[in-house]
């Protein structure tokens, strides 16, 4: 087939503000290299990940919550997930639908055509397990805010479902994340887990997998959001923020805690989980900095993991519940693509449930 030379994207030209999203009509179409394809993007799914990279909001130098704008003051050595700067212009956007159009060099010509979504960890091929050798799409290579889009072979699964491409665009960075953190947090149907931010993408994510796992799932989200996160599979959904988190969990025990949240309800988390809990984390929308009480920490026999880069296997274990029909999305909307940043204002105000997504 014949493909254009350019095309359209949404390119972030830097750090700071939602101004620096600018849209070109004739940004030049990638080609796809060796042992690499060429995918025609069909939507894209929005991340925190694409707001905080722009904002510079994972520089040290950073203390406050998530927004839309750019912060006064980042550290040129460290404002992205990784810790090393990136290159600019980028195009962002880590969660790709779409099929296969054409393949580089060592790559079977019988993959055009395919439906795929994207993997969003650009692994070493040689050292796949190697944290420190880890890229992300959208942010160490180009991603699909754009029509078109390259990755690695590999990172394009290939998928088969009759879910819509808005709904397909939900699910690979958010419910990776969730199930990274879940097999960090050794999950099981002996526990009960606390999901604060439930109605996020990966909030609801963590609901629907710890669920999947066998546990019982007591979700917090906002008063107007309960019926959306209990149709997510919760056994029960508290107030975002309670005067008193252990009055309102009326004698409920928690083994594991999976946040994405922080901020100034954390030392609160901490404080009601059981003895020999976990707490799991992959994010910190509310704000980085809190405070703990160490005493808390040891004397309780708690357990604290980060999870950012996921297992090898996440993504295929997320196709393959996609496929089976375990797991469902939960698209709250979807903009053009030209409105990505219309798109992002709204996913920073958070009065969404689920994924929003962008159209070429």
């Amino acid at each position: 087939m014949s493909l254009p030379t350019t095309m359209q994207a949404m390119v972030t030209m830097g750090h700071g503000d939602i101004d620096q999203l600018v849209w070109h009509e004739d940004w030049p179409r990638p080609e796809p290299g060796p042992g690499e394809v060429l995918i025609e993007v069909a939507a894209c799914g929005l991340n925190n990940t694409d707001v905080n990279t722009r904002s510079g909001w994972y520089s040290k130098a950073v203390t406050e919550a998530t927004n839309s704008e750019g912060y006064a003051a980042i550290s040129d050595e460290d404002p992205t997930w990784g810790g090393a700067p990136i290159v600019f212009p980028r195009i962002q956007g880590a969660d790709v639908c779409g099929r296969i159009v054409a393949v580089g060099d060592g790559v079977d010509s019988g993959r055009i055509g395919e439906r795929v979504i994207t993997d969003g960890w650009l692994r070493d091929p040689d050292d796949p397990d190697n944290m420190d050798k880890t890229g992300y799409f959208g942010s160490e290579r180009n991603g699909g805010y754009a029509q078109y889009t390259t990755t690695p072979d590999g990172n394009a699964v290939k998928i088969e479902s009759s879910l819509t491409d808005a709904e397909l665009a939900t699910f690979s960075c958010s419910y990776t994340t969730a199930e990274g953190m879940l097999t960090r947090a050794a999950v099981s149907e002996r526990d009960t887990v606390l999901v604060p931010g439930a109605s996020g993408g990966v909030g609801g994510a963590l609901v629907q997998l710890a669920k999947l796992r066998g546990a019982r799932v007591i979700a917090m989200a906002s008063e107007a959001k309960h019926d959306d996160v209990l149709a997510l599979g919760a056994d029960r959904v508290l107030p975002r923020s309670p005067d008193e988190l252990k009055v309102a969990l009326d004698g409920e025990r928690i083994t594991v805690v999976a946040d994405v949240v922080g901020g100034d309800a954390w030392s609160g988390l901490i404080d009601i989980l059981e003895r020999g809990g976990r707490y799991t984390c992959s994010g910190a929308i509310a704000g980085p900095m809190v405070n703990l009480d160490l005493r808390t920490f040891y004397l309780r026999d708690l357990t604290f993991t980060g999870s950012t880069v996921v297992p090898l296997g996440v993504m295929q274990r997320i196709v393959a519940y996609i496929e089976q029909g375990l797991i469902r999305p939960s698209l709250a909307a979807t903009y053009p693509l030209a409105q990505l940043r219309e798109a992002q204002a709204a996913f920073i105000a958070k009065q969404h449930t689920g994924n929003i997504v962008v159209l070429p």
